[in-house]
């Protein structure tokens, strides 16, 4: 069976994460302990403790997240004396999520990683002071139409332009925009009167992947160019395209235009099966992923694996 590994997102995380892993499994531990090593900070103290209003700081969410999932398959990995070339065929990551999907498949060491998503986080929240920008999930539409939506909110009363794009293609009718505060919100009231199903604006720090966060793509630009990234073991498919990658230098220049540009996520789940995944495992906090697969394509197996039965499970499965 074909095999994708994906990575989770911003919005996963919650209090406990990683908590139930680093009881049970050794490699996890050390793993959570080589990150505190790395942001000189009791992150994994933040994580299973809390407090949540900490926690969610987007700063502190993206580390734990990698975090997490890196812990998550390493266990697999030891545990199953495999590698990830074994394992899976390609790797894929929701936003931030790519960061993990890069560290698990060689390209960044945990260490790089969990500093460069710690940077990225600190880059978006300057970025874009707060109450400027917002974004808003639209349900009922497809891409096509929530860039319609999202081009007829731009313009203000006065006559002026504001940011408002589509900033995830999640797949099964939902698409997330994003910009300025005003601009989502006349998106959200035209969604209605287009036969939107429900549109709910998000409660965010930031608005992502959007134009507005250009100064935070200018910051992960010097970030990245000051860290070594090797080959990916296993080809990446990249949020901005939805097609694999595995040079290097193109990484690094779609790890920057990710910042601002679309996250194909629904293109990117569609492509793996055009190339023959079967399955995909989502290593990490949450399940969002997995519940998005089953909406994109009824044929793709989604596995989730947050927790040691599920680790039990899927090692099983091998």
């Amino acid at each position: 069976m074909t095999t994708a590994f994906v990575f989770p997102g911003q919005g996963a995380q919650a209090v406990g994460m990683g908590r139930a892993l680093a009881d049970a499994f050794p490699t996890a531990r050390q793993t959570f302990e080589e990150v505190d090593e790395a942001l000189k900070q009791n992150l994994f103290r933040l994580m299973a403790e809390g407090p949540e209003s900490e926690l969610n700081l987007t700063e502190n969410a993206q580390p734990a997240l990698v975090a997490t999932s890196v812990a998550t398959l390493r266990i697999v990995l030891k545990d199953s004396g495999k590698s990830v070339l074994d394992l899976a065929a390609y790797v894929a990551g929701h936003s931030l999520g790519e960061y993990a999907a890069l560290a698990a498949a060689g390209a960044f060491s945990l260490a790089d990683a969990v500093r460069l998503v710690k940077r990225r986080g600190q880059a978006m929240q300057k970025a874009v002071p707060v109450g400027v920008g917002a974004m808003a999930a639209l349900m009922g539409v497809e891409l096509p139409q929530a860039e319609e939506i999202a081009g007829a909110a731009r313009a203000t009363p006065e006559g002026k332009s504001e940011v408002c794009s589509a900033a995830n293609d999640n797949g099964g009718s939902q698409v997330v925009i994003s910009g300025h505060k005003g601009a989502v919100e006349r998106a959200v009231k035209i969604a209605a009167e287009r036969g939107a199903r429900r549109s709910v604006m998000l409660t965010v720090s930031a608005p992502f992947h959007c134009a507005l966060m250009q100064p935070a793509a200018d910051a992960m630009e010097e970030a990245l160019g000051q860290v070594a990234m090797a080959m990916p073991t296993v080809p990446l498919i990249a949020n901005v395209t939805a097609r694999p990658v595995s040079d290097a230098a193109t990484i690094r220049k779609q790890l920057v235009d990710q910042v601002t540009g679309l996250v194909r996520w629904r293109e990117s789940v569609m492509h793996m099966v055009e190339l023959g995944v079967h399955r995909q495992v989502e290593l990490g906090a949450g399940k969002v992923l997995t519940g998005l697969a089953r909406r994109i394509n009824r044929e793709l197996d989604g596995v989730a694996i947050n927790a040691p039965s599920d680790v039990e499970s899927f090692l099983k499965s091998l």
